[in-house]
This record gives C-alpha cells, structure tokens and sequence, in this order.
C-alpha cells in the first residue's frame, strides 16, 4: 500500500540497473519530485497490458484487460470493459471505446465512456465525449461537445409493468351495456 508523499520508483527489487542497493527516497522538496500514483495506474502495473513511450500503432486497438498508453496510437481503440490510461506522453488520434477512460495526455478523437470520463491536469481532448460521470481537473482541455448519459445498468432495469387502465362500458338507455343486462339488477 502506498502512502501521500512516497516516492514512486519501477519495481526493480530494491536496486538499481548496476545491481546496486536503490538510494533512500528523499524528500521533494531537495530531491525528487514525489507523486501519489493514481489507484487505476497502479492497478495497470499488476494486470494488464502497457504501451510505452516509443510505440507506435495504426489500426484498430482492441482488448479484453486494462490498458496503459503511453506511446502514439492512431485508429480505434476499443475497452468497452476495460480501463484504458492515457499516459503523460501519449498522443492518441482515435475514436476511444473503454468502461473508464483516464486522460493524462493529449486526444484528438471522440471518447465513449461507459462509466467515467477522467480528464487529469496535463491531459487534453479534442473531440466530442459520451459519459455519464466527468470529471475535468483545473488545467485540463477540452475542445469539443459533452453529452450526459445514465449509466446503463439504470438504463437496462425494467419498467414496472403499467397498470391496465379500465376501459369505460358505454351504457345504452334503460340501463344496459352493449354486453347485455346489467349485473346486480338496478
């Protein structure tokens, strides 16, 4: 579990690329810049699939887990129940399919989010979003159109069925319905 304030550092096992021990954290303001991962990227360092800054893909991006971009992709990229991250460093020029979309970098292309629509400080979408929950931190952009949807669990409950409403009998003079003499004799 991580704490505000902890340094976040690669899983290298405690030591550094020469096999030396890592190097205690230090404090941000003389060292380094501390940042409190976000709970979704860290689940996307223990499931899940990461593309990284030097990746490159045309085409249609499909998936069944959780994604992390970092890198530059262009098409479609289709999560519909899945997390997708677009990272810092990302450039995405796509039409975006995911159960939640987290935006750190930059968008052109319309998003459809199923359950939230995530937009971070350094991230910015240029295009039209479908969401039912948005959230745009202070510094963000957003150029395009915002439509508000239900989510669709409330959307797929059934109606509770209609009451039938009663059909008035017309009554003929002396009493009777076209059905014949009335019941209860008057």
């Amino acid at each position: 579990m991580w704490r505000r304030g902890e340094v976040v550092r690669p899983p290298t096992g405690g030591r550094e690329e020469t096999g030396a021990a890592a190097p205690a954290p230090t404090g941000a303001p003389g060292g380094l810049r501390t940042h409190a991962p976000e709970p979704e990227v860290i689940r996307h360092m223990d499931k899940g699939m990461e593309f990284g800054k030097s990746v490159v893909f045309k085409g249609e991006l499909s998936g069944s887990e959780d994604l992390l971009l970092e890198g530059t992709v262009e098409g479609k990229v289709e999560l519909r129940d899945h997390v997708l991250t677009i990272g810092v460093h990302a450039k995405i020029k796509a039409d975006v399919f995911a159960k939640i979309v987290i935006v750190r970098g930059q968008v052109v292309g319309n998003i459809t989010a199923g359950e939230k629509l995530d937009i971070r400080d350094s991230g910015s979408v240029d295009g039209n979003i479908v969401t039912p929950v948005l959230t745009i931190a202070e510094g963000a952009q957003l150029r395009g159109s915002v439509e508000m949807q239900k989510k669709p669990a409330a959307a797929a409950q059934p109606a509770p069925p209609a009451k039938p409403e009663p059909k008035p009998v017309p009554v003929l003079p002396g009493g009777q319905s076209p059905a014949g003499p009335r019941l209860g004799g008057a």
